[in-house]
């Protein structure tokens, strides 16, 4: 099988592997590849091993065929690639927070005409904003974002949810959700027109199997 298969390390890597092996593919070189980045498996695949938002950049730049990577970082990144799939697992949601208690949010923008918003998903916010018709000043905040509204930084954050353990730990809220994210199987688009039987073939078993 000659194709190239981008994996996110981290928290999509092991279900990712789950669904992989579920389709046929062989993926317990990629458990035992120690520090390895690039694991080449005898008459299989090339596994391409990277951080989530890499994901798209290697497989729209054509250096991997195929990807794994949450909803978010596409629509975030919006690379220029083929969305064959949704594999239906990583389920989170992007959401618009605030400290608890009454919503900042209105307040602000009657005072100041602008909601201070804290993310590392500057375009989702932006565009969110935007659509509702409301005028944001976005702060890129790489690390903790929940620590933003705290101290004084901004009104609220933007960013993905899962069970809204660590919002409720510092204090936050959910206000709005922005949108559902799950994992997506991604291709590059000249690879999927050169190989187009072999990944139709794999699309196909992956929602078949999707949860």
């Amino acid at each position: 099988m000659d194709l190239r298969i981008c994996v996110p390390l981290g928290a999509l890597f092991e279900d990712a592997l789950e669904a992989m092996s579920r389709v046929g593919l062989p993926v317990d070189p990629l458990r035992d590849a120690g520090r390895r980045l690039i694991v080449q498996v005898p008459d299989g695949p090339t596994y391409i091993t990277t951080r989530p938002s890499d994901v798209p950049t290697y497989v729209e730049s054509g250096a991997a065929d195929l990807g794994i990577v949450g909803r978010d970082v596409l629509l975030e990144r919006q690379p220029d690639v083929y969305e064959l799939a949704d594999l239906g697992f990583g389920g989170c949601r992007m959401s618009w927070c605030t400290p608890d208690g009454d919503d900042p949010t209105a307040e602000a923008i009657e005072r100041f005409g602008v909601v201070r918003v804290a993310t590392k998903y500057i375009n989702c916010a932006e565009r969110f904003f935007e659509e509702t018709g409301r005028k944001a000043d976005i702060v890129k905040v790489n690390g903790s974002v929940e620590l933003a509204p705290l101290v004084g930084l901004s009104d609220g954050i933007v960013d993905l949810v899962a069970t809204g353990r660590t919002l409720r730990e510092n204090g936050l809220v959910e206000r709005e959700e922005i949108f559902a994210s799950t994992a997506r199987l991604i291709a590059n688009r000249v690879s999927h027109k050169m190989q187009a039987p072999l990944m139709d073939d794999l699309v196909r078993h992956f929602e078949e199997l999707r949860p």
